[in-house]
């Protein structure tokens, strides 16, 4: 989600400044006590495009216009609700601090409610030598550190939580150098650029490598329909099918999904019959994030027993980029 902070709270007003040189870099652990790619995702880069078009650092198009951090999300508000720490990136002194916000999605709120607080509860932490980094959106009454306090890499600093600017539970991480943002993942990269810059992510870690144009972040099985809304909440992974449900449904949801993009998903039974399909038209525009599922209801007295598999295919550009079984057992 867009991030703003207001100057007499969080955010520094941004300047021009000269590039660091090699021995000046800040290098920055990952914010977020999470795995990425399973327990954790990249929903949003940085955008280097200078117009109102999008570009993130791999010369795709997994952020939004004037996205100025990294956008770490949780794959649904349970995975919140657990508690997963925010972490100092590197070392330093807390120079800012806000918490108190509720934990609610800016599409129950409305934008007037948190205007000039967008960040939501988070803090501020300068490393030295002009470095600072920000952490947005972190759980109400979670912060565990105050102005003036010093840190040390990877010190807990709070919660992953729902305040401010968002939709769905996320870290906002940005990396300020001299006031003026860079992109961890490519530093030194001019507007315009990708594919050029310097990852300032420390060496044991490879979130770089790990970029993917679109991912998975949710797949299951349910007992009935499934709607976003309770994807996003969790709430669906309570309604696992048995040998009695009404309906047998599989789902997945993933991000990053681009115009003209096909989706398709099938189930199949225990002797391997596709009982249900479903092939959704082509994208018509960029979606951030886009569910599918394909059931049908029980039509005799129980389901058979054994091993259902479900697939997903995504196609772009008339190949395939994306397939993902999953199963689920009905023993009883």
């Amino acid at each position: 989600m867009r991030t703003s902070v207001s100057a007499s709270a969080l955010c520094a007003v941004m300047t021009c400044a000269t590039a660091p040189s090699s021995s000046e870099l800040q290098h920055f652990a990952w914010p977020v006590a999470c795995n990425l790619g399973t327990t954790c995702f990249i929903q949003n880069y940085v955008d280097h495009d200078p117009t109102e078009k999008t570009l993130d650092f791999r010369c795709g198009h997994r952020t939004y216009d004037g996205h100025d951090g990294t956008d770490i999300r949780l794959p649904d508000l349970d995975f919140q609700r657990k508690g997963v720490e925010v972490v100092a990136a590197a070392s330093g002194r807390v120079a800012h601090t806000r918490d108190g916000m509720d934990d609610v999605s800016v599409k129950v709120l409305g934008k007037a409610a948190i205007a000039g607080r967008e960040c939501g509860n988070g803090t501020v932490v300068e490393h030295g030598n002009g470095w600072s980094t920000q952490y947005c959106h972190m759980a109400k009454g979670s912060l565990r550190v105050k102005p003036g306090d010093s840190v040390r890499s990877g010190q807990a600093l709070g919660l992953v939580g729902l305040s401010g600017n968002t939709e769905f539970p996320h870290l906002h991480f940005t990396v300020r150098h001299d006031r003026t943002v860079v992109d961890p993942f490519a530093e030194a990269a001019a507007k315009g650029e990708c594919n050029v810059g310097r990852s300032l992510w420390q060496s044991t870690l490879d979130p770089v490598s790990n970029y993917r144009p679109t991912e998975i972040i949710n797949a299951g099985f349910a007992d009935r329909a499934v709607t976003m809304d309770e994807i996003e909440t969790g709430e669906i992974k309570q309604s696992p099918p048995s040998s009695h449900s009404a309906a047998l449904v599989a789902y997945v949801r993933a991000i990053g999904l681009q115009a003209e993009d096909e989706q398709a998903i099938e189930l199949r039974s225990p002797q391997g019959l596709v009982i249900a399909e479903y092939r959704a038209p082509k994208l018509p525009r960029d979606q951030a994030q886009y569910f599918i599922a394909a059931g049908r209801k029980r039509v005799g007295s129980v389901w058979p027993l054994g091993t259902y598999t479900a697939t997903f295919i995504l196609r772009r550009n008339a190949g395939e980029i994306e397939r993902r079984s999953f199963q689920m057992e009905i023993a009883q």
